[in-house]
């Protein structure tokens, strides 16, 4: 007999299992879109500082205990749905460009996520923006801190 909370962490399970399958996947990037290498290498590298940030804050959510609740709520909330569970898989409405654009999905559900999470983890005693922009820079670093909790 399986209990409702070991039914929901099976589901985040699956659920983080996606999205990190979903934000390595390639990015898919067409030098004939770029004037010069210089400007397609530049658009790498910021693609891969993404993958890195989603990566980074998909293990502190993994090890956060979230509930699926939380996750579902962080994805209707940030970048404007476009990044939604079906069930089985993450979804993606593109914007304007894929490669530039997936990974900073994931990045933007990601930090929502860990925000409701530290938010209601406090409810207890006064919370406040800054209470949670210090926690992530604790937890998940400045650079991250300062790109994704401003």
């Amino acid at each position: 007999m399986t209990t409702d909370t070991q039914t929901d962490k099976e589901q985040l399970g699956q659920m983080l299992e996606e999205l990190h399958r979903f934000i390595r996947q390639r990015p898919g990037l067409e030098f004939g879109n770029y004037k010069d290498a210089t400007e397609y290498r530049r658009e790498l590298r910021q693609i891969t500082r993404d993958k890195r940030d989603a990566e980074t804050m998909l293990f502190h959510v993994w090890r956060s205990l979230m509930v699926t609740k939380t996750l579902r709520e962080a994805a209707e909330q940030s970048f404007s749905g476009r990044l939604s569970w079906n069930g089985k898989a993450w979804e993606y409405v593109t914007g304007q460009y894929f490669p530039t654009e997936y990974r900073r999905a994931a990045c933007a559900v990601l930090a929502r996520a860990l925000w409701l999470h530290w938010s209601s983890a406090w409810s207890e005693r006064p919370f406040s923006a800054e209470s949670v922009r210090a926690e992530a820079k604790r937890s998940l670093g400045v650079g991250i801190s300062k790109r994704w909790f401003s």
